[in-house]
């Protein structure tokens, strides 16, 4: 079958499109079944840890669950409000969601295949449709109505499959290599937490430091090993300042800018990046991250103290001027302990934030007046050899990825628009 062969069909021709029952504030829990709304299901979609977690009540979930149903394995939810069209398919969970925010896509017809409509949104064509046919001025918004007359072509189920087997193989590589890249920076971080909180770095026997009996001294901070010294961060930095407001291009194009969105889970979460138009509003030079170089969210409400550290690897881009840059002086700390230790202290510098309720920032002077433990240099190029290793490794795993992000992303366009056909074996299956 050709191309010109494929069916065209209306997305409400072969699932079910409805949304959720609507559930009031009042009815959040402090714990039972996870609740999302479009922001929850974003970080979902892209393997991030749920930054807000809301909760309704077992009982509550149970009783629309019986009544009308709950999302189930396979099933697509697809932001309806504001950021439109990210797609995501439900994996073995129970949680409900929030009517209007979210569409949910279910009960797909015998000729069509979930993940084949997953990555058909996804699609140039579905990209396309779906920002034709959005309705509002200030607030873009997605209607049921409107999704279930979006046209597609499909070719028959088993070719749907294999397409869909193909990008699924490529996506889950990438997932594995996030999965592994969280159980690196945990390690990492657990070791920096023995060497520098527990001080239970290796003494001259390889024995636990404190543990084995190694001299321990008072100090403002209290009890640190015998050598170690208290400093102010500013003493151990030579750059301590916020980035630029840039003048956004609407178009996707121009100087990459690392904003508030993009810090989450200590790493730098490339979709939420911006881009600057230099032609509008030139930037300097010192508004540019380096290698190493810590970044802080400065301002706002549950996000401000969140902190990620540029890798050797990422090309330079504008920081924001919501976030703050932190500099290693190289002569008094290894860049790579500055990270974990500003890493470390996430929580105690979320504390430092001031302002209204609404919008607290972190005032740069007192940040600089932050105290911290310091070993000797000794000391820190031997954890930094072990940091390093981890480093190397989620380095490889993201160039790795990245790479894979370019083939699919090449692949669903040709694949969706039958400029490359899976052949088939004669069993129906890809050959």
């Amino acid at each position: 079958m050709s191309f010109s062969e494929w069916r065209e069909v209306k997305l409400g021709d072969l699932v079910e499109v409805s949304s959720s029952k609507r559930i009031y504030a009042k009815e959040y829990v402090a714990s039972g079944i996870p609740f999302y709304r479009s922001k929850e299901i974003i970080e979902k979609s892209k393997s991030n840890d749920v930054s807000t977690e809301l909760y309704i009540s077992k009982e509550r979930f149970n009783e629309l669950k019986n009544k009308f149903g709950a999302p189930s394995l396979g099933d697509i939810l697809l932001t309806s409000v504001g950021t439109l069209g990210v797609p995501y398919i439900v994996r073995k969970e129970e949680f409900y969601f929030k009517d209007g925010n979210l569409t949910w896509i279910k009960n797909f017809k015998d000729n069509c295949h979930n993940k084949f409509i997953f990555y058909w949104l996804l699609s140039p064509d579905g990209v396309n449709q779906i920002n034709a046919r959005c309705i509002g001025s200030t607030q873009k918004a997605l209607t049921i109505d409107t999704l279930k007359k979006f046209e597609l072509k499909i070719p028959p189920l088993d070719e749907q499959k294999a397409i869909a087997h193909i990008l699924s193989t490529l996506d889950d590589k990438i997932e594995v290599n996030n999965q592994i890249n969280k159980t690196l920076e945990n390690m990492a971080q657990a070791i920096f937490k023995q060497w520098f909180v527990d001080f239970e770095f290796p003494n001259e026997d390889g024995e636990s430091y404190k543990s084995s009996g190694g001299e321990m001294v008072e100090s403002e901070l209290g009890m640190i090993p015998k050598g170690w010294e208290i400093v102010e961060l500013c003493n151990i930095v030579l750059e301590n300042r916020r980035g630029f407001a840039p003048s956004y291009n609407k178009n996707d194009i121009g100087i990459p800018v690392i904003n508030q969105r993009c810090i989450r889970n200590h790493t730098i979460i490339e979709e939420a990046v911006k881009y600057h138009d230099n032609e509008v509003k030139k930037a300097s030079e010192d508004v540019y991250h380096k290698p190493f170089d810590v970044l802080i969210n400065s301002m706002g409400v549950g996000t401000l103290g969140r902190v990620s550290q540029v890798s050797k690897v990422e090309e330079e881009r504008i920081v924001h001027s919501c976030i703050t840059i932190l500099r290693a002086n190289k002569d008094i700390i290894e860049p790579i302990i500055l990270g974990h230790m500003i890493k470390n202290l996430e929580a105690v510098i979320e504390m430092m934030g001031t302002g209204s309720t609404g919008q607290t920032s972190l005032n740069n002077k007192n940040l600089g007046m932050l105290k911290v433990v310091l070993p000797p240099i000794s000391i820190q190029n031997e954890i930094s050899v072990l940091l390093t290793k981890f480093l190397n490794k989620i380095d490889q795993n993201n160039i790795e990825s990245n790479k894979l992000v370019q083939i699919r992303d090449s692949l669903l366009l040709k694949l969706m628009s039958g400029e490359i056909r899976v052949p088939l074996d004669e069993e129906g299956g890809a050959s």
